[in-house]
């Protein structure tokens, strides 16, 4: 089976820039579609990004602009450019594989993220 393991959080201000990295350990990265989500203490999971296997983008309105969702197959890599970040973006960020974007059939156990004002 497919394992996710992300890395790249931490801490920055308000305004400051972050790239969060997924690697994918398996078979056919290619053939999946990939999306990073956001968890918040005692709320339900955000998804923030997605990515399909043929390249259409999706985003979450609130990030459309400063964030930038990026695969490259050659190396079963994701990768989310965050730009301009604000205080709501604090939380743990998940990357995910599905069979299609916005499904987590695949979950890793994510990346903190906090950000400052």
């Amino acid at each position: 089976l497919p394992r996710l393991e992300e890395s790249g959080g931490g801490s920055v201000q308000a305004g400051g820039s972050l790239r969060l990295s997924c690697t994918f350990f398996g078979s056919a990265y290619a053939t999946y579609a990939m999306s990073w989500f956001r968890e918040v203490p005692g709320k339900e999971p955000e998804g923030v990004a997605a990515i399909d296997t043929d390249g259409t983008l999706s985003y979450l309105d609130s990030v459309k602009g400063r964030f930038t969702i990026i695969r490259d197959n050659e190396k079963n890599a994701l990768y989310l450019e965050m730009n301009n970040v604000k205080p709501e973006d604090t939380a743990r960020y998940n990357c995910a594989a599905g069979l299609r974007p916005w499904r987590s059939d695949y979950w890793g156990r994510g990346t903190q993220v906090t950000v400052s004002s």
